[in-house]
């Protein structure tokens, strides 16, 4: 195996435990606002983080396995459908914002905000309730400031890794 291979597999499988253990912490913190499902997206530090340390590609193998690590362990396997939505979502609006350029704040606010669109949206198809997408107007709020909190961590968490480690 080549080095960079290798830096490779040990870059995705740290970041994937952090998000882990990131996910782990956000299953004990109780979220009281009365809108179900409704989190602080702590294990998207981890994703965000890997794709602009390394690239879409390992964010993407950091996010699908911390989603369903964590629903095996964390949850139920029905909550995976609506998790992988979320980060479907989330994930393709991240990563047309990062081809365009854009900073990684904004990247995550939008990750954010599409993550409760993906969610949102396979609620209404398996409950057959299309007027919860009136939801997406407080779930759109909550995915922005969530998402803008998860981008300000991560840009520390960047700048230093870059400027310590890759650059």
């Amino acid at each position: 195996m080549n080095k960079k291979y290798t830096k490779r597999i040990a870059v995705t499988a740290s970041l994937t435990a952090v998000a882990l253990m990131f996910a782990y912490v956000e299953a004990l913190i109780p979220i009281p606002i009365g809108i179900p499902g409704v989190k602080l997206g702590l294990a998207n530090i981890a994703v965000v983080c890997a794709m602009f340390i390394m690239d879409t590609r390992c964010a993407a193998e950091v996010n699908t396995i911390r989603i369903i690590l964590s629903a095996v362990l964390f949850s139920s396997p029905s909550v995976l459908m609506y998790a992988l939505a979320g980060a479907a979502a989330g994930f393709i609006a991240m990563t047309v914002m990062k081809r365009c350029k854009f900073d990684i704040i904004t990247v995550s606010a939008v990750g954010g905000v599409f993550h409760n669109v993906g969610q949102t949206a396979v609620f209404a198809v398996v409950s057959k309730t299309p007027c919860i997408m009136y939801w997406l107007i407080i779930l759109f709020a909550v995915g922005l400031i969530t998402g803008i909190a998860v981008g300000a961590v991560s840009m520390v968490i960047v700048k230093a890794v870059n400027k310590k480690f890759i650059r």
